[in-house]
């Protein structure tokens, strides 16, 4: 609507004088008017526009606000309801089966239960990010190796075959290592015994001589 108004201006020019207007011509002042009333009504349009959003957001932040502090609020019943479903799972003759529900808020009232479990993961994670990479690798494959039940029957399997073929090792080397000594001795005794036959005669004296 507002941006006519300079054309119809400028025709409105063009057909009273019978050739364009010189760019360095001034505006007659009535038009200077009518282009400042557009500019200002278009300015306010702009504004109430601006402070429309403006509102608008504000709602929208004050619903946010509003429905996070409902679910908070539905969250903590339902924590509060969980509470009483144990409670009532205490008493002889009640039924233990769980639902996805139950299971769902069971984490959270256990952390609930304990205030100092955000504290103790944050100095856990803490703790963790302070270790040097082959302690993490080794962490690593301890949390791996216990989480896992087929994990952990072969790491059992292989440290049982591991030691087996140490103590094997072990074994048969000192088996080795005894068995030289014994024949070094037999080989000693055995040449002692015949140099003893062999010096009983009075030859074998006469040929050292």
């Amino acid at each position: 609507m507002g941006g006519g108004c300079p054309l119809g201006f400028a025709s409105h020019s063009l057909l009273s004088t019978g050739h364009p207007p010189s760019p360095s011509a001034p505006f007659p002042e009535g038009q200077v008017d009518s282009l400042l009333s557009i500019i200002s009504s278009q300015r306010e349009r702009f504004r109430a526009r601006n402070q429309e959003l403006e509102g608008e957001n504000r709602m929208m932040q004050h619903t946010v606000h509003a429905l996070q502090s409902e679910l908070d609020n539905l969250r903590a019943d339902n924590i509060k309801l969980y509470e009483k479903i144990k409670f009532l799972q205490s008493y002889p003759g009640r039924g233990s089966s769980r639902d996805d529900t139950e299971l769902r808020y069971s984490s959270q009232y256990e952390e609930r239960l304990d205030p100092f479990s955000s504290f103790s993961r944050k100095e856990r994670q803490r703790k963790y990010l302070s270790l040097s990479p082959w302690d993490k690798a080794t962490l690593s494959m301890g949390r791996l190796i216990l989480s896992n039940k087929t994990a952990r029957t072969v790491a059992f399997f292989y440290t049982l075959l591991l030691h087996c073929l140490v103590f094997l090792v072990l074994y048969k080397t000192a088996w080795s290592e005894s068995v030289g000594r014994d024949c070094a001795a037999f080989c000693a005794k055995k040449f002692a015994d015949h140099l003893h036959k062999f010096h009983e005669n009075g030859d074998g004296g006469d040929m050292w001589q």
